[in-house]
């Protein structure tokens, strides 16, 4: 139980999941390579807190190392991963075997993949692959079992659950695989889930009711969810605090309405200014502006250049910036930043 102290083994009260100083490497001809180098961050219950990035900043590898899922040779290197579970145990994530994780999975963390086609068995029901998470876990009877199926295909909006429960991946539409993958992920009623690009397939129609059926489920959950994503669009739209990452690090973090407001890095300005605004992207006569890029792409993480990773592909670089890896700076209650220009207007 939380000490009068507010805090169990260095996990403040009231929060699911502390990672702190996490290394995740991977060993390679080149050498080692960080694809996580030093993440730290929280998620109270109940909340959303969203990762960004492109794609090779650390996002997803974040992700599986928080589920246990690193295959070898690639492992935690260090750092914690404090997890609270529904009985108020904390474990170090980071210190757990495999063995322990397969208690730990489903019933306490799930996570939604973002490719449901080939995420689920093709050569199964869906309903089977639903209820094949449960009888992992619960000593269940097979009526029952199918019942908790049809029931969970209810709570995540698929129409005729009688009728869908029996039906093959291949004879679903994808915004149906997906919330058949959040309704497995949901089966054992975890108090985290981890959200991997879970709308990235999908068109925007199918994006936008996958989202507000996330935050309805959430709201009658209480679950806490880490999401992942590269579109920032959806970040307005579903989190409460937002985690930026390039090359493995955390290059800014706060509450999205100060990051939208008032984003310090140069990374989080020119992925806010690549997002399309229809507002700012038409001009007074009606012309549409072309749409900002960043030049370059994210180096190699064996290859990464002295001091800030962004530097080379930087607006705002100075020499300074080459010469030492910056640090996070606090520049206002809970917004840090890792840039020596956090002075820019």
């Amino acid at each position: 139980m939380p000490t009068s102290g507010g805090e169990i083994d260095g996990l403040a009260e009231g929060v699911v999941l502390a990672v702190t100083d996490l290394e995740t490497h991977f060993p390679s001809r080149r050498g080692v390579a960080k694809a996580v180098d030093g993440v730290t961050f929280t998620l109270p219950r109940g909340r959303t807190v969203a990762v960004v990035g492109e794609s090779g900043s650390g996002k997803s590898v974040t992700s599986l190392s928080i589920m246990g899922l690193i295959a070898p040779p690639g492992h935690v290197a260090g750092g914690r991963i404090l997890h609270r579970d529904r009985k108020g145990v904390v474990r170090d994530l980071a210190k757990l075997s495999n063995a322990g994780f397969r208690h730990i999975r489903g019933p306490e963390i799930a996570m939604i993949f973002q490719e449901p086609m080939t995420s689920l068995n093709p050569l199964m029901r869906v309903g089977d692959q639903i209820g094949e998470m449960i009888a992992l876990h619960e000593r269940i009877s097979r009526r029952a079992l199918r019942a908790r199926v049809i029931e969970l295909l209810q709570l995540v909006e698929i129409p005729e659950p009688e009728t869908r429960i029996d039906a093959y991946p291949h004879q679903m539409s994808g915004g149906m695989r997906q919330r058949v993958m959040i309704a497995m992920a949901l089966a054992c009623r975890p108090n985290l889930l981890i959200a991997d690009e879970p709308t990235t397939a999908l068109d925007v129609t199918i994006q936008a009711q996958i989202l507000a059926l996330l935050r309805r489920l959430q709201a009658d959950l209480g679950m806490s969810v880490l999401f992942i994503t590269h579109n920032l669009g959806v970040v307005a739209e579903i989190a409460h605090e937002v985690v930026v990452m390039y090359a493995g690090r955390v290059v800014e973090q706060a509450p999205v309405g100060d990051l939208f407001a008032r984003p310090s890095h140069p990374y989080t300005r020119a992925l806010l200014a690549s997002t399309p605004n229809i507002a700012r992207d038409i001009d007074a006569e009606g012309r549409r502006r072309p749409l900002a890029a960043i030049p370059g792409a994210v180096p190699p993480i064996t290859a990464l250049p002295p001091g800030c990773a962004f530097a080379p592909r930087c607006a705002h670089v100075l020499d300074a910036c080459r010469e030492g890896r910056p640090g996070l700076v606090a520049i206002a209650p809970d917004h840090v930043t890792r840039c020596i220009r956090r002075d820019l207007p």
